[in-house]
């Protein structure tokens, strides 16, 4: 069976709040003390962590706008051993996997992860990375559970 529309009507008319707080999150991660191709990486890595067709694609499609190449965008699935990655890039990725998965020894982010994290990024920069995780798990349950269609433009697929 073929769907043509998300399973949930459009959000923003049944809470118009969520332009605002949307407006204000991608403020927020977009002050430019961190690049928008590695928030890009970060957030794909969420989409996929969470198996969310949606994410994953609209967060490539940003990727590729925000002049990604095709090798970073492909091996973020794998980025523990690709090439491609700064260290900042390395350190923003294991972070936003670090979040989303649990570390049955401990602490999910451990105080080496942090440590490392702070040597790549200052105190605001750290705090902007934070908020890009954020901001993509904000939007999560609204990408898991109203389903909106992977590929289709918000304006598309909710019409009604």
């Amino acid at each position: 069976m073929t769907t043509t529309e998300s399973r949930l009507p459009n959000p923003l008319v049944l809470v118009p709040e969520l332009k605002d707080i949307g407006g204000a999150l991608y403020r927020a991660t977009g002050n430019g003390t961190v690049p928008p191709t590695t928030i890009g990486l970060v957030q794909l890595r969420v989409g996929q962590v969470v198996g969310s067709t949606y994410l994953t694609v609209l967060h490539t499609g940003n990727l590729r706008e925000a002049g990604a190449t095709e090798e970073s965008i492909a091996a973020v699935a794998s980025w523990r051993d690709a090439l491609c990655f700064t260290d900042a890039e390395r350190v923003a990725l294991e972070l936003a996997e670090s979040v989303l998965t649990p570390n049955l020894s401990g602490e999910r982010v451990s105080d080496e992860l942090y440590a490392r994290a702070s040597e790549q990024y200052d105190d605001k920069a750290l705090a902007t990375l934070i908020m890009a995780i954020g901001q993509v798990c904000f939007f999560l349950p609204l990408a898991l559970i109203g389903k909106p269609l992977p590929g289709v433009s918000a304006a598309e697929q909710w019409r009604r």
